[in-house]
């Protein structure tokens, strides 16, 4: 069974078909975030460790930290400010962390502070990515995120996406990285844009899983993008892709209808054992007034736990809420 381990300084965290389901943290990311990434720039980090602490509190199971501020010279920008983030937010939370970046400067510049095994966000199929990214990977012993896109761009062909995917892990091997430390983002694309971009992506994860035997992850709110009422389709969206073979996601954990939809996959996929997560998280839990569903009033259990940089390169445009 393909397990993919990630990890901070004092907390181990499994990735794999046989896990719950693992949410990743969207939330520190200035991509369509304004006032935070002027906070950013002027160094105030009030916002971020806000958006830690509340990530984690609702059930994160890791977070992703981005501090793509600018397009603006971020070579010279980035590093720095994506050091000193990801500090801050290893000194506050237990949970591991994926380095979001696609500035190589920045990802190694990160690794070289960063505490545990952290996930690496992310590389491509492009020659030029793959040159750079990997030789990293191997020498911090990171996982990394492979996402399905090369030189061509995007294709709306879920075969030719698998074989981007193919081709990154094949590649990976040859840096001697193993395939279990590959987790591939098939990219989800906008529903309505797009009318099969579900049925594409639970084929794609059928042949990611049984094919490539790999691990897989996706910006999760993309399905979404366009569309009123989004929490409802990204909600009915997460046990449909969990049960396809899915095994995290880049979301927003502050969302209680999506954690709500991933704690019940949890207990109908069985890796939620004796459904001691949904009992600990909902055993208070009392509707709203009118019948209407509301936040479970009991705080979530420990472990129950953006994609701006990632939905700009995929073009979804993912905004954030």
């Amino acid at each position: 069974m393909t397990r993919t381990i990630v990890a901070s300084a004092t907390r181990e965290i499994v990735i794999g078909f046989d896990q719950p389901f693992c949410v990743i943290g969207e939330r520190i990311n200035p991509t369509g975030r304004k006032k935070l990434a002027a906070e950013m720039i002027e160094g105030n980090f009030d916002t971020v460790i806000k958006d830690a602490l509340e990530q984690v509190a609702a059930g994160a199971t890791m977070l992703d930290v981005n501090a793509g501020v600018t397009s603006v010279n971020p070579n010279e920008t980035e590093p720095g400010l994506l050091v000193q983030t990801l500090e801050i937010v290893q000194g506050l939370v237990d949970v591991p962390l994926s380095i979001d970046s696609s500035v190589t400067a920045a990802i190694e510049a990160a690794l070289k502070v960063a505490k545990g095994r952290p996930l690496v966000n992310s590389v491509t199929g492009e020659e030029e990515k793959l040159e750079a990214i990997l030789p990293l990977v191997k020498k911090y012993d990171v996982p990394v995120v492979a996402i399905s896109n090369d030189e061509t761009g995007i294709s709306m062909d879920p075969d030719v996406r698998f074989a981007v995917a193919k081709k990154i892990v094949e590649r990976a091997m040859d840096h001697g990285i193993k395939p279990e430390d590959i987790v591939v983002d098939p990219l989800v694309m906008p529903i309505g844009a797009l009318g099969d971009a579900g049925r594409q992506v639970f084929a794609l994860l059928h042949r990611l899983r049984n094919e490539l035997k790999v691990n897989t992850t996706c910006g999760l709110s993309n399905i979404s993008f366009g569309l009123p009422h989004r929490h409802g389709i990204n909600a009915g969206f997460i046990p449909m892709v969990i049960g396809a073979g899915m095994t995290s996601a880049i979301m927003n954990p502050c969302r209680p209808q999506e954690m709500e939809a991933v704690r019940a996959a949890n207990v109908l996929n069985g890796t939620d054992a004796n459904c001691t997560n949904w009992i600990m998280t909902y055993r208070d839990y009392k509707p709203a007034e009118g019948g209407a569903a509301a936040a479970a009033t009991a705080a979530p259990a420990a472990g129950g736990g953006r994609r701006g940089g990632r939905a700009a390169r995929a073009g979804a445009g993912a905004a954030r809420e």
